[in-house]
């Protein structure tokens, strides 16, 4: 499954299943596929790259069977090319890492796309934007971290719209089709103020998997 290709002020939604009720993990997605999700944000953290632990391929395989929705899988770990092969076989569609991870950029890169998904990279907030400049070319997605990752719920960062005004720029000026993903602290207000700065798709996790309307809180925020 290919990402799609988003019109001008078109906003896709990626609910973050970190937030879901892992106890009912099958029944949240399908709920919030109903709910108008466009994709489904994966994040895998491996307790070293980032202070916690998340999930792996087996759980992405059990959850394959549940949606059709395109996985969204940010790979929050060291050494991102040695498991890009599990992740594709286990369902993911599209695979982001972090350039600040230790494995080669390039090779990590190559061996996504080889593999048949879509590429993306990912900022921590200290990180500036134009490091991704070198990589524009091979890329399908940025992803800009607006909170510290790790953990979900944190508050939204401001500085970061800075950030992502400059790839926005940086992505237009490229004429390519390479959407620009944020994630961390997003919910009805701070939405408006990502979109505004040039972003296309919004992760939300408690946002959207805890809000007692699904279908609402997903409407408020691609509005």
């Amino acid at each position: 499954m290919s990402l799609p290709i988003v019109e001008k002020q078109q906003v896709l939604m990626a609910p973050s299943i970190l937030a879901a009720d892992f106890s009912s993990l099958g029944t949240d997605i399908v709920d919030v596929e109903k709910a108008g999700a466009d994709m489904l944000h994966i994040d895998v953290m491996d307790g070293h790259f980032v202070p916690n632990i998340s999930l792996g391929p087996p759980i992405i395989e059990s959850i394959r069977k549940t949606s059709s929705l395109l996985f969204d899988v940010h790979l929050m770990i060291s050494h991102p090319l040695d498991y890009v092969e599990s992740f594709k076989q286990a369902g993911a569609d599209h695979i982001t890492f972090h350039l600040e991870a230790e494995s080669d950029v390039n090779k990590t890169l190559d061996k996504i796309r080889s593999c048949g998904c879509s590429t993306g990279l990912s900022l921590k907030p200290a990180t500036p934007a134009e490091s991704l400049k070198p990589y524009l070319e091979e890329l399908d997605m940025i992803l800009v971290m607006t909170v510290e990752p790790g953990f979900g719920g944190q508050s939204f960062m401001h500085p970061m719209l800075e950030k992502i005004q400059t790839l926005r720029e940086m992505i237009d000026s490229s004429e390519k089709q390479i959407l620009l993903e944020v994630d961390g602290g997003i919910n009805a207000e701070t939405a408006q103020l990502v979109k505004e700065a040039g972003a296309n798709v919004f992760v939300a996790g408690t946002s959207v998997f805890r809000a007692e309307d699904m279908s609402l809180a997903i409407e408020q925020m691609k509005s």
